[in-house]
């Protein structure tokens, strides 16, 4: 995929680019949102899957890069404390904060972030109260690193993405839905193309070039979520060595317990005693001051030790039942984080199929373009022969032109030197006798009876233009032929032809 070098200078930094697909993801989720809710025409509600999904994005958005808060249970990230700010800086803000507050059910910081999301896209305020924290990044340094996505170009882009959101309309009941436990895992599959139905209008190209910026997508997406796999490999593995730490020490601490408790029942059992034997040695008390203020100080000490105890087991009780809460939250966090990383390979096993299929559409892509490549070498090739042809007929074209000129110009000198004399011999021809254009006409037919005679080897003559031969007689015209300039002797019927044939050309 084409990457725009303004977001980042260097393109190997695993922070800016996890900032560029941050960015990109948010782009896909509004833009889907915003298409889908259009074509729904309908309120959306909690149950809508791009909304869900689009609250994950965000969510993943608002998390980046935030400074880790040490606390007894561990390490805590929440991004709420930066969604206080707004109140801070917008007032009209208040009544989203106060209402998030006074949910019920709410125990967690994310839980209440969550909420606040959801409360700002109904108000269709999201997008301003985003524009507003990122502004003030001098407050915003105390909850996120210096690189994070709300410090940096990419905040301002999504914060300007959101003004789209504000075309629908969406109503969100918060209450009875369990927003502190959710696992916000974002469904790639869901912003995938397959491109197949747009394969019959496209260009070749085009779809080649889709093709390749899906497949690259797919496998940056699948090494994203390789990594975060093994990220989250890595924690469960401490957490079940921190598990299997905290459950030899909670061991410890009830053998130290049950010890504690024998301790107690022990000095119980001799305070109990050694007060009988004083009632039975009392009459005698007189004699015993000193034993008696022996075991007195002896009691004494005996309570003060007890006391000691009883602090001791209080402390290692509220311990105990330190440990078993937080046991019971790693309990669940491990829970949490196995059914993401579930969730997560079964993600990246829908990738690789997907993966899979896009190579195979590349492989046929570039079947197809081999194709028609040589289709492509075969009409450049019919091109290039139709080119010589082309030129063949118009050296012949222009061969023909220069005949046909200089034939007009023959036509034109021919028509110049024997005009007038054409014109007599039709006007000659138009005033002759009946009686002697039909003696000129069937002159030739009784000329052709003297075939058989002895001087027709004597008197025989060819016609130019029938070539048929005749009498001498018969043969005595002269006009010029369609295929000489120079007149030439024909026979009476080529004569009258000729001449109705010139008549009828214009001069």
């Amino acid at each position: 995929m084409s990457v725009s070098s303004r977001f980042f200078s260097d393109p190997k930094d695993p922070i800016a680019i996890e900032r560029l697909n941050l960015m990109n993801m948010a782009k896909l989720s509004i833009k889907g949102l915003i298409e889908s809710a259009l074509n729904l025409g309908r309120t959306l509600d909690s149950d809508y899957a791009p909304l869900q999904q689009f609250f994950v994005v965000m969510e993943h958005c608002l998390k980046h890069g935030l400074k880790t808060k040490k606390t007894f249970l561990g390490q805590n990230k929440s991004f709420w404390g930066a969604l206080e700010l707004v109140e801070k800086l917008t007032p009209e803000a208040g009544e989203i904060t106060a209402s998030v507050k006074d949910l019920p059910g709410l125990k967690t910081p994310l839980g209440r972030g969550r909420a606040w999301l959801r409360l700002a896209l109904m108000q269709k305020k999201l997008s301003d109260y985003m524009k507003t924290i990122i502004n003030r990044k001098d407050l915003l340094s105390e909850f996120y690193e210096p690189n994070a996505l709300m410090m940096e170009e990419e905040g301002a882009v999504i914060a300007g993405l959101l003004v789209g959101l504000n075309v629908i309309d969406a109503n969100l009941c918060m209450k009875g839905e369990d927003l502190d436990s959710q696992v916000g895992v974002i469904d790639f599959s869901m912003y995938l193309k397959d491109g197949g139905h747009s394969s019959k209008s496209a260009e070749g190209d085009g779809q080649i070039t889709a093709i390749l910026d899906q497949k690259n997508y797919v496998e940056e997406l699948n090494r994203h979520l390789s990594a975060s796999v093994n990220n989250l490999q890595a924690k469960v593995d401490a957490l079940e060595k921190s598990n299997t730490k905290l459950t030899e020490e909670l061991a410890v601490a009830n053998n130290r317990i049950i010890t504690l408790q024998e301790d107690v029942e022990r000095v119980k059992e001799e305070s109990s005693y050694q007060l009988e034997s004083r009632k039975v040695s009392a009459p005698d008390s007189a004699a015993d001051g000193p034993a008696l203020a022996e075991t007195r100080k002896q009691l004494k000490e005996e309570t003060l030790l007890r006391l000691d105890v009883e602090k001791e087991l209080e402390v290692q009780i509220g311990m105990k039942q330190e440990m078993e809460m937080s046991m019971k939250m790693l309990e669940k966090d491990i829970c949490e984080k196995q059914d993401a990383l579930v969730e997560l390979r079964q993600q990246l096993e829908d990738l690789r199929a997907i993966n899979q299929q896009l190579s195979h559409k590349s492989q046929s892509a570039d079947a197809g373009s081999r194709q028609k490549s040589e289709a492509i070498a075969r009409l450049e090739e019919k091109i290039n022969q139709m080119s010589g042809t082309i030129k063949q007929l118009e050296t012949r074209c222009k061969q023909a032109e220069r005949e046909r000129d200089l034939a007009l110009e023959a036509n034109r000198l021919f028509k110049q030197d024997f005009g007038d004399k054409i014109e007599s011999l039709q006007v000659e021809v138009r005033t002759a006798p009946r009686y002697q254009r039909h003696s000129l006409i069937s002159t030739p037919t009784r000329s052709r009876t003297l075939l058989g005679s002895p001087f027709w080897f004597s008197l025989q003559k060819r016609c130019k233009n029938c070539s048929e031969v005749f009498c001498e007689s018969c043969v005595s015209k002269e006009l010029p032929l369609p295929s000489s300039i120079l007149p030439e002797t024909v026979c009476a019927s080529c004569y009258s032809q000729l001449l109705q044939s010139y008549a009828s050309t214009p001069t």
